[in-house]
């Protein structure tokens, strides 16, 4: 029998709530979200919100925060922050989010959410904390020295999903060790003051890794992402200026043809065919071929998402109606948890 922290258990649990999802929708309440540091692009579409969209219209309650306060985990700056949340918003709700069955809210918005950290983080250690893997990757990669807030992340991430007695959330295998710690917390708090917490579960995600269009990791950083914000023509010219390799012969061979397997993989997940059968027909119709497959592929998958994304940009007062209907909903619950919290803690005076 693999341990209960092992990916094994990770995965036999995961499995068996995506059969039960279906039947028992009632039973589970998913939290998942976004740092609102750019624009959402192919890679959060098919990586994320196509699954929270299905786990929505299964009739499970979806909550969806934008994380504005771990912007500042690692950078300097929040002078964009208000333009990045609102155009997520538009995002969400052009991808299929239906605000009246999904929450969506901000974290800056919910001081009682935030007072949970107080409580968390006397049940992690230190040793904990600096073992995350995560936190070691985020900051190696922004360079950035260690903030208190990059450090208690994991925990921080823990109240969001504890705060609406989340217990499924949609993870990638790299993830996991964010779910063991949140429930770490769940479980020295029950055992500490009495149950408040339910058990979470990741539900690992099955999703296929987008690459960005030059082989790499998908990054707006990068420069080879396709943001849902886009226009086609802007799309056709960012995929007209990837780069292929010097063989006319179109091939998908990811090892030796990192580039040219990108652009097929990536007609192949917004065309729903083969990218074998893909490249076959482009054949010796060389990177020019291949270029104009991938566009019409990408655009006409994302054309009815971005008219519905147009006529909401319209209506912005909408979009801020929104935002402030799910906060006021995430400040209700976080209140009830909050004061569930005290009393356990016999702090109600």
């Amino acid at each position: 029998m693999p341990n209960e922290g092992s990916f094994e258990a990770a995965l036999r649990r995961s499995n068996e709530i995506q059969a039960d999802l279906a039947v028992h929708p009632e039973n589970y309440t998913m939290l998942t979200g976004d740092r609102p540091t750019g624009r959402l692009h192919m890679g959060h579409y098919f990586g994320t919100l196509v699954e929270r969209v299905r786990l929505q219209n299964l009739g499970i309650k979806t909550n969806v925060i934008i994380a504005d306060y771990q912007v500042i985990t690692d950078r300097d700056t929040t002078e964009h922050i208000a333009d990045n949340v609102y155009n997520m918003v538009i995002d969400y709700l052009a991808c299929g989010l239906d605000p009246a069955k999904t929450m969506i809210f901000t974290h800056s918005a919910v001081p009682a959410l935030n007072q949970l950290m107080l409580p968390f983080l006397s049940l992690v250690s230190e040793s904990e904390l600096k073992r995350n893997p995560t936190v070691k990757a985020e900051q190696e990669a922004s360079g950035h020295a260690l903030t208190g807030l990059l450090l208690t992340y994991p925990v921080h991430q823990a109240c969001d999903i504890l705060f609406c007695k989340g217990n499924i959330v949609p993870v990638g295998r790299d993830q996991l060790p964010h779910i063991e710690q949140t429930r770490n917390i769940a479980r020295r708090f029950n055992e500490r003051y009495g149950k408040v917490f339910p058990t979470v579960d990741g539900l690992l995600t099955s999703t296929p890794l987008i690459p960005g269009l030059d082989g790499r990791k998908m990054s707006k950083s990068y420069g080879n992402a396709v943001s849902l914000s886009m226009t086609a023509e802007e799309t056709a010219k960012l995929i007209k200026k990837s780069k292929t390799d010097s063989e006319r012969n179109i091939t998908f061979d990811p090892d030796n043809r990192p580039e040219v397997s990108a652009l097929l993989t990536t007609a192949s997940i917004c065309s729903g065919r083969d990218p074998e059968e893909l490249a076959n027909e482009i054949g010796m119709g060389g990177g020019g071929e291949l270029k104009r497959v991938v566009t019409e592929a990408v655009n006409g998958y994302f054309e009815p998402i971005r008219e519905r994304r147009r006529e909401l940009e319209q209506d912005m007062d909408y979009i801020k109606d929104i935002l402030h209907e799910g906060n006021a909903r995430a400040n209700e619950i976080a209140n009830q948890t909050l004061n569930e919290v005290r009393e356990a803690m016999g702090m109600v005076y």
